[in-house]
Order: structure tokens, then C-alpha cells, then sequence
């Protein structure tokens, strides 16, 4: 395959990922994302003081799109009212977000069937550069309430 067939099949198949993933972890009702596994379980390196002065997180997070949207589920640029479960539903979504992000990342894998060289190094990068940073933010909140939730 030349490189522009490549990138054009590498790309359907990531937004393609993208919307199944997005859509099958939208469908789940939230409180099944209350329980963390184990790569969503906080470590002790979770704390604020990495998260802000560290990886700067408050400085970009606000850049990123908010997709929680997209297929039912709620935004995390605000906090939701008690009737919509509040904290624990923020917690819940975040939880949902980083899920959903690192499913995607590891998508990466129904590329390499097809995907040889330097355009499969191209596809990790994409699969991390455009899924680290929205984990980041997932963690990021779900750090700040950890102790309100």
C-alpha cells in the first residue's frame, strides 16, 4: 500500500474506533463506572502536585474537546447538580472518560494488521498524542474529588 492509502484507511479506522468505543461505554448506565480497575485505580503518585506543577495540566486542559456529550453522557466542564448525581456522577464520568481513552489507545492494535514501518510508529504516536493528554485531565479530576466523592 502507498503511505496516502495507509493514512487514509489508519484514519477511518481511528475515527471508526473512536465512535464504537465513545458509544458502547456511553451506553452503560454511570454508576457501573464507579469502581475503578486496575489501570483506572489512582496510585500514589495521583496527587494534585504532580498533576499541576509537573504535568501543567491547568494550563491546557481547557484546550481539549469535551465529547462526554456526544452520545448521552455529560460534560465535565461543570460540575453536575445533586439531581444529576453530583460529585459521584463527575467522578463516575471521569472514570468513563479515561476508559474510553485508553480503549481507544489500545486500538492501536487492529491498525498493525495492515500497518508496517514507520507508519506504524506514526499510528502509536497518534493513538498516544491525541488519547495521553484526555487521560491526564480524566485523572486530574477525578484526583481533585477524590477526597469529596
Amino acid at each position: 500500500m502507498n503511505g496516502f492509502v495507509i493514512f487514509a484507511v489508519n484514519a477511518s479506522a481511528w475515527v471508526a474506533a473512536g465512535v464504537v468505543i465513545g458509544w458502547s461505554y456511553a451506553r452503560r448506565p454511570w454508576r457501573t463506572m464507579l469502581a475503578p480497575g486496575i489501570f483506572t485505580t489512582l496510585r500514589d503518585w495521583d496527587n494534585r502536585d504532580f498533576y499541576e506543577r509537573v504535568l501543567r495540566v491547568r494550563a491546557w486542559k481547557d484546550a481539549l474537546p469535551e465529547a462526554g456529550t456526544w452520545f448521552g453522557g455529560i460534560s465535565k466542564r461543570t460540575l453536575p447538580g445533586h439531581a444529576d448525581g453530583g460529585l459521584q456522577r463527575f467522578v463516575a464520568e471521569s472514570l468513563r472518560a479515561e476508559r474510553v481513552h485508553l480503549a481507544h489507545v489500545l486500538s492501536v492494535v487492529v491498525t498493525m494488521s495492515w500497518t508496517r514501518g514507520w507508519w506504524l510508529l506514526v499510528s502509536i504516536a497518534f493513538a498516544v498524542a491525541v488519547n495521553l493528554p484526555c487521560v491526564v485531565v480524566a485523572r486530574y479530576n477525578r484526583v481533585r474529588l477524590a477526597h469529596l466523592a
